[in-house]
């Protein structure tokens, strides 16, 4: 009797597991009490009925959900089945397993012993005997690394509560979040196989056929039908930017069929028979039923607009298209990939003569004579438009937010990711975000209102996972089993683009040096090209010396530039890549980390070139004079 009590105290209670859970709230038992548990991960008590509803009905949003105890012991799982002996869940294609020692999650793959330890320091820290004797816990279909729930028996998982404790941090107050930014009402209803119409984020003039390809908590992964799966995109499920089908046809808008498909050949019915697909209900759509509120602004309108491609630069632009109280802002002359949609509260547009008026370099339309000259009397006339009313722009309010706030931020980088993000800094509309335990090199700016943005506790009660803060150990230890170089990255989320370099190439990682900066890697999905080489200059442009000599950044660049020998590609870094020794023999690791040469002459190559060169098929790779050398 005093071995077991013993025993038992010397073992931490786990209040969760005493619990009867059911749609999210827990029950004690030989009591009336209800708990549920917050953002935070802390229960809290239930005190009425009409809490109790709402928590039930934000349990019923959440597809990522922990078992409980009793369906624990039943077997019964609604989430996927993982590989043999690993206890996994499936996000974007990748299987992700638990880690025994740590309570995290990494890459099936890499799993260690059985798949029950994601790297060899954890199945070390592990006894063997402890391996042997420790409960079995079959996670269901929860955060990869970051949940509120039931955490395995003698495992303390990561929680917010005690992160902010830890940190002494605060989080950024749910009310300074717009509705679309903090926590929905509704739940995600799409499902996989749904066909739906939305703007393409990399061309927002055009709207396309999509279909679901993945559903996470409140989030969809979207696929261009017809295209490669490197577009997908992902968006929230309550996006102003998707519509149901037919919405195209019934607000005059010009819709883009499937690749192979004609314009003028396609139609919804037909389509979706031959798909032997479902059109996603309307129901689904929250922006069905937006409130229009009047607007001062009218199509063919003309502005001055800051492109967010490149922010030093305020332009001539249009109104091209409005949809409820969003319009589109396209840049006369330019091609329609700078277009952006915005409000009229929106600090990037600005009424005819503001750049005048503030003492700032305005950009004119690329072809337009008499640059210096330019004088928007003359140009209305001409182009027979009219300005927008000064009345129709309207003032944007602070955003609030303070330096060293916590919250949850999609990467922009690999946005399969939700992390534990700081705001860095701030200034009158934006914020710029540091993902906690990474190198302060990925941080970066993203409008107060940007949609990726969230408060804490967002991803807990929709059931996305959260990538908690990266530890020392994370930074310090390369990939110990063939896996990603960059500190951080778990090579969940790589480019598939560069089949010649290897899963955890470089090259794939959208980490890596060559790739930090740059949006895309892939060929433009309607025009074929590839993206610029960053610091981006704008395409179909034509800038006057005048005003690039404003822009230091991009005279200091230009000046480099001239500087080159003509005989090499331009580029500001030496680049090395892997080759193939023989045509299936795949040459890895440093040994072999080497500069291209190229009839026996060193050239530096731009990432752009070399991404170019290496997707080169088989055939025309093995024609090149190449060779390697010690």
């Amino acid at each position: 009797m005093t071995e077991s009590a013993s025993s038992a105290s010397g073992q931490e209670f786990d209040v969760f597991s005493v619990m009867d859970w059911k749609d999210g709230v827990g029950t004690l038992p030989g009591s009336d009490l209800k708990f549920r548990v917050n953002e935070f991960g802390a229960l809290e008590v239930i005190t009425d009925e009409s809490e109790m509803e709402n928590v039930k009905k934000a349990t019923a949003t959440t597809t990522w959900m922990v078992p409980t105890a009793q369906e624990g012991k039943n077997g019964s799982s609604a989430g996927p089945v993982p590989p043999p002996e690993c206890c996994a869940v499936r996000i974007s294609g990748f299987w992700l397993q638990f880690c025994e020692n740590c309570c995290q999650y990494g890459n099936v793959d890499e799993c260690l012993s059985g798949g029950n330890y994601c790297s060899q320091n954890c199945g070390k820290e592990t006894p063997p005997d402890a391996r042997m004797t420790s409960e079995v816990w079959e996670p269901g279909p929860i955060s990869l690394t970051c949940f509120s729930g039931v955490p395995p028996k003698g495992k303390k998982a990561w929680c917010w509560a005690s992160y902010l404790e830890e940190e002494k941090a605060v989080a950024v107050p749910a009310k300074l979040f717009k509705e679309y930014q903090s926590f929905p009402y509704n739940k995600n209803g799409f499902k996989v196989g749904m066909k739906l119409e939305g703007v393409d984020p990399e061309h927002q003039s055009v709207y396309c056929v999509l279909t679901v390809a993945e559903v996470c908590g409140y989030r969809i992964k979207l696929h261009f039908d017809g295209y490669s799966d490197c577009y997908d995109f992902w968006v929230n499920a309550d996006a102003l930017d998707i519509h149901p089908v037919g919405w195209c046809e019934k607000t005059g808008h010009k819709l883009h069929p499937p690749k192979g498909y004609k314009e003028e050949e396609f139609n919804w019915q037909t389509y979706l028979k031959t798909c032997k697909a479902q059109a996603a209900p309307k129901s689904l759509f929250e922006n069905q039923n937006i409130t229009v509120i009047p607007s001062g602004f009218r199509v063919g309108m003309k502005l001055e607009a800051v492109d967010k491609k490149n922010p030093a630069f305020i332009c001539v632009a249009t109104v091209t298209d409005m949809v409820d109280n969003r319009f589109l802002v396209h840049f006369d002359n330019w091609d329609e990939s700078y277009d952006y949609w915005c409000e009229a509260s929106s600090p990037h547009i600005h009424p005819v003569g503001w750049c005048k008026e503030h003492r700032r370099t305005l950009i004119t339309p690329p072809g337009y004579p008499n640059v210096k000259h330019f004088s928007w009397d003359k140009y209305l006339e001409e182009t027979n438009s009219l300005p927008a009313p000064a009345r129709a722009f309207k003032v944007k309010p602070p955003h609030g937010f303070q330096k060293k706030m916590k919250l949850e931020v999609i990467d922009k980088r690999n946005p399969v990711f939700i992390r534990v993000a700081t705001v860095a800094d701030t200034d009158d509309h934006r914020i710029k975000v540091h993902f906690d335990g990474w190198n302060s090199c990925y941080d970066y700016w993203v409008d107060a209102d940007c949609p990726d943005i969230h408060p804490v506790g967002w991803c807990s009660k929709t059931g996305h996972p959260l990538q908690p803060p990266l530890s020392p150990l994370e930074l310090m230890e390369a990939s110990e089993h063939g896996g990603c170089s960059t500190p951080g990255c778990k090579g969940i989320g790589h480019f598939k683009r560069v089949r010649h370099l290897g899963p955890h190439s470089a090259a794939n990682c959208p980490y890596s040096e060559i790739n930090l900066n740059k949006d895309r890697i892939f060929p433009d999905r309607l025009s074929g090209e590839m993206p610029p080489a960053s610091p981006s200059f704008p395409r179909n442009k034509r800038a006057d010396t005048n005003e690039i000599s404003s822009s230091p950044e991009i005279s200091s660049l230009e000046k480099k530039k001239s500087q080159e020998n003509p005989k090499e590609e331009s580029t500001f870094s030496i680049v090395y890549v892997y080759f193939k020794k023989k045509r299936n023999q795949c040459i890895s690791g440093p040994a072999w980390f080497k500069p291209m040469l190229f009839k026996g002459q060193r050239y530096k190559l731009s990432p752009l070139v070399l991404i170019s060169l290496v997707e080169m098929s088989q055939n025309v790779l093995s024609s090149v004079d190449y060779q390697i050398r010690d």
